[in-house]
């Protein structure tokens, strides 16, 4: 191939792979694989008209569900502050969920946003000038104003681990949840979307000692909840699910082998300083309390759907995977919710107030792992293609009629033929001016035919010439003769003069210098590409 046609199909691979993994990636779930559940249901059957089931298509009120983008920071990867590397983990942590938020979940146009806590991954260890600094990173990522809402969007929030801790650390530090619900704000409520009551519980003080203030301050809320008539469904939202046995099955999204119960108290006080589950009793309690029909929950950063049983029947529990591609989970997701705005004539049972359909983002380890792969299949590519003056498709067509010829000989016998041939020439390996062998085979002479058929045992000759000099050379043609049925093999290096191997370090050294010519032109043409489309993502919009 050559060298002007080897750069631009390499720039044009680059391009277009820098063009999907930052950009078009993004645009997959809005365009192919997601849609809001409301859209993929068959409208009630007495909507006949196509007045009646646009209206049952516009009677939803779509709401978004993000879940543990816990923004890294100091605490995360054991990094010294202010560091590079922790700012360059920050940074691609950040764009990714940027990119996730304003190019695969904003298309879809939800009315209402919610988060279900762990916005901060050290939250509670952060000073307030530090947790000012994460607010204002988280701010920026899913494009909120200073007050931390939307222009004309809703948006709730609900506390997790990472963003107030645990009970046991409540005590000590009381002021984590002063500035979590000053900024935030409180962190038990209810709201209702639609025809539907969402009730938003702080799941860190559900087993906390009863006698502490957030714990009993999270139960009379329940209690009031349960005492309040029961006019809508409901739907419960928590940051850590409810009990659920060991090596329960999770369902088919889940990517990661199912977490079983785990909690750790303080030797004292017996306080919980970590718990991936909700104890059982609680669990129990808080279903009898707030009667959902649905739970949505986060903390185990990987999907996870269950079915508890309550005195009023099964309850579903979703709890979604993380946004974050940081955060060991390699499909991160988010999910889309059809909630009825409503009274719907057919809508008698509690599943059609609320309707799910969770979605994938892109998996960028993978994208990543696909940039190293192809930087290597380019420097190979660069050092080891032919140099010859034959163009691409002339090099794929020899390919393919090298390809054709051996499977013909290997399926109707024309290899033996071949080699029964091969008594009647002779090779002759042939240097060109850059270093580079040519086999050429040619036809004996009569005399070296008749000779070559007296003994049975030679397969043929091999004549070795150095040719294409720019001098002759007045020792003459070097010339080598092979007993090739022998078995005996040669090495040309041998025999070769000391000026071939001089003109073998030339091309060496042409090799290498044409690969980073040629690297240097695809970086100077796709490092602008690579950085426009990094940071017209970051700039706000």
């Amino acid at each position: 191939m050559k060298q002007l046609e080897l750069t631009v199909l390499l720039c044009t691979i680059w391009a277009l792979t820098l063009l999907y993994g930052e950009m078009f990636a993004y645009w997959v779930p809005s365009l192919f694989t997601c849609s809001w559940p409301h859209l993929l249901r068959s409208p009630p059957s007495n909507s006949t008209s196509q007045t009646n089931s646009e209206g049952y298509q516009a009677d939803y009120v779509k709401v978004a569900i993000i879940a543990d983008p816990q923004l890294m920071d100091k605490t995360s990867l054991g990094l010294p502050p202010k560091s590079l590397a922790l700012e360059i983990a920050e940074f691609y942590t950040d764009i990714n969920m940027r990119r996730s938020f304003f190019a695969s979940i904003l298309p879809f146009k939800p009315d209402v946003i919610i988060f279900l806590g762990d916005y901060f991954d050290g939250g509670p260890y952060l000073s307030d000038e530090e947790w000012q600094e994460s607010l204002r990173r988280f701010k920026h990522i899913f494009g909120l104003n200073e007050q931390g809402k939307y222009a004309d969007m809703q948006v709730y929030y609900i506390p997790g681990n990472h963003d107030i801790g645990y009970s046991s650390l409540h005590s000590q530090r009381p002021e984590v949840i002063r500035r979590y619900e000053e900024t935030f704000g409180i962190r038990n409520y209810r709201f209702s979307i639609g025809e539907v009551d969402f009730i938003a519980v702080d799941a860190q003080t559900l087993d906390g000692h009863p006698q502490k203030q957030l714990t009993s301050e999270t139960w009379l809320f329940a209690k009031n909840v349960s005492i309040d008539g029961e006019v809508h469904p409901r739907v419960l939202l928590i940051h850590i699910p409810l009990y659920r046995r060991d090596d329960t099955y999770c369902g088919p999204d889940r990517s990661s082998p199912s977490i079983n119960q785990r909690v750790s108290r303080t030797a004292i006080h017996n306080e919980i300083t970590y718990q991936n589950y909700v104890s059982e009793m609680s669990s129990k309690n808080l279903l009898d309390m707030t009667k959902p029909m649905h739970i949505l929950s986060g903390h185990d950063h990987d999907q996870c759907t269950v079915t508890h049983q309550s005195k009023f029947g099964p309850v579903k529990e979703h709890t979604l995977g993380t946004i974050s591609w940081q955060q060991g989970n390699l499909y991160p997701s988010f999910m889309l919710l059809s909630v009825r705005n409503s009274s719907l004539p057919d809508a008698s049972s509690s599943e059609d107030a609320l309707l799910t359909q969770l979605c994938f983002l892109p998996m960028q380890a993978r994208i990543y792992i696909w940039y190293l792969v192809l930087f290597a299949l380019t420097i190979l590519a660069l050092l080891f293609w032919p140099t010859s003056g034959t163009s691409l498709w002339h090099q794929c067509g020899n390919s393919l009629g090298y390809t054709r010829q051996l499977l013909t000989f290997n399926l109707f016998g024309g290899a033996t033929k071949e080699k029964d041939e091969d008594a009647n020439y002779e090779y002759e390996m042939m240097w060109d001016a850059e270093g580079s062998m040519h086999l050429v085979k040619k036809p004996l002479s009569a005399s070296i035919v008749n000779s070559s058929e007296r003994k049975l045992g030679e397969r043929g000759n091999a004549v070795m010439r150095p040719t294409a000099r720019k001098q002759t050379s007045p020792e003459g043609d070097v010339s080598l003769n092979v007993d090739m049925a022998s078995g005996i093999g040669f090495d040309p290096t041998a025999r070769i003069p000391p000026r071939l191997g001089k003109s073998k370090t030339k091309f060496i050294i042409q090799r290498l210098l044409r690969a980073l010519k040629i690297l240097i032109v695809i970086a100077a043409v796709n490092v602008p590409l690579y950085m426009m489309l990094l940071f017209k993502d970051w700039i706000d919009k």
